[in-house]
């Protein structure tokens, strides 16, 4: 008998606890006695401040409730793990020993990748026979090694009818307007691609999708709204927060606070605000900026039944592949290449994954839009709907 801790880090998403739901049931079905969850990422284990999960969780009906609770159950952290501390790392492993656990499962992106990768590195270092698994989380879809990440479809499914919702809002007066809608992406563009998928036969909308993977043209930018909504009217255009020009600067730095975050990662905001007063200044017509924000990561209302279930069996999945021996690995997803969608579920050596970034293929992109090929890809992520528990009209969750 051994226990286990599960943890959660970076920005919270509607799937992130299907994935932890996974996790529970799986070790529930295991040889793993207790199963601790670790309170705000890895900050909770340096500081043991661990909570016991079997008991809440041996119920189906509140397992069901996680599963479609939005945002971190056990909180989460920005805390870049130090490559030079030896104490932090034995501090770590001192934790582990104290709780007799064997196993290690990371819920969480890029940066806590780094974190899976360093842990492990240490475990081989000291001969521990702790198995650190990563299990892939972010809404931002840049990951490599994985088709996609959990958390991606159910975003891009928020994104699609967000923007559809947005273009049937904008079209209802005969005046020349301009809406731009700024979606979540630093430096890949897979959120903002998800916005074709608003796109049906009867408009054209959103009309011109930017971005950061290619370099961003004033000038052809206004050249092709005016054209737009010249014809038109109305024009739509979704852009990623951190669309840069041919230097390499982000289109938002004259609005931007400066501030970075823990990372190192410049704090991004004003993208649709710069470009609206670009617009109005330079073609003296109506424009709008809509910054979508917060709001896209945990919208749990609408949800993709595809991103929740296969988020749930990934999770699973983890604990399968620890106790068969495997760590220092990242779960993945592999898609089959013909027919229908299907995908199984694989892991790849977290060398391989962390600190990696992949980006929307720039054969996708194509005069401000996305190729067949991109809509192929996106379409099957954010199919399928949920069914979640409302209480008096409200989502219910379930809380630590």
């Amino acid at each position: 008998m051994a226990n286990c801790i599960v943890a959660q880090s970076g920005g919270p998403t509607a799937a992130i606890n299907a994935t932890l739901a996974g996790v529970i049931h799986g070790a529930l079905l295991s040889s793993i006695d207790k199963i601790y969850g670790a309170v705000n990422g890895i900050e909770g284990v340096i500081n043991e401040n661990l909570v016991v999960l079997n008991e809440k969780f041996d119920s189906h009906e509140n397992l069901n409730i996680l599963l479609q609770t939005p945002s971190s159950y056990l909180g989460s952290c920005r805390y870049k793990l130090p490559s030079d501390s030896e104490e932090i790392f034995q501090k770590i492993f001192k934790v582990f020993e104290n709780n007799d656990i064997k196993y290690f499962f990371y819920i969480g992106g890029n940066d806590s990748m780094d974190t899976v990768l360093k842990l492990s590195k240490y475990a081989e270092k000291i001969n521990s026979d702790v198995k650190v698994m990563g299990v892939p989380k972010t809404i931002d879809n840049d990951l490599p090694c994985t088709d996609h990440t959990p958390g991606f479809g159910s975003a891009a499914k928020y994104i699609a009818n967000t923007v559809r919702e947005i273009c049937c809002d904008s079209s209802v007066y005969d005046l020349k307007s301009a809406t731009i809608i700024e979606i979540m992406g630093r430096h890949a563009g897979w959120l903002t691609a998800a916005s074709v998928l608003a796109k049906d036969e009867g408009t054209n909308a959103p009309h011109l999708i930017y971005l950061p993977e290619v370099p961003f043209d004033t000038e052809d930018f206004i050249k092709k709204v005016k054209e737009i909504s010249d014809r038109e009217g109305n024009v739509i255009i979704c852009v990623s927060e951190g669309i840069k020009n041919a230097d390499g600067e982000f289109i938002c730095e004259e609005a931007s606070s400066g501030l970075v975050d823990n990372f190192g990662h410049k704090c991004l905001s004003g993208t649709a605000k710069v470009l609206e007063n670009l617009v109005r200044d330079r073609l003296k017509i109506k424009a709008r900026g809509v910054e979508v924000n917060v709001s896209q990561r945990c919208a749990s209302h609408i949800a993709s039944k595809t991103d929740i279930e296969e988020s749930f069996k990934i999770g699973k999945e983890a604990v399968s592949f620890a106790l068969m021996g495997h760590t220092g690995e990242m779960m993945v997803f592999k898609r089959k290449k013909k027919g229908p969608y299907t995908i199984r579920i694989e892991s790849e050596s977290i060398e391989n994954a962390a600190n990696k970034e992949k980006c929307v293929p720039l054969e996708w992109i194509e005069d401000a839009s996305l190729t067949i090929d991109a809509v192929n890809y996106l379409k099957p992520l954010i199919e399928g709907e949920t069914q979640p528990i409302f209480e008096n009209g409200v989502i219910k969750v379930i809380r630590r």
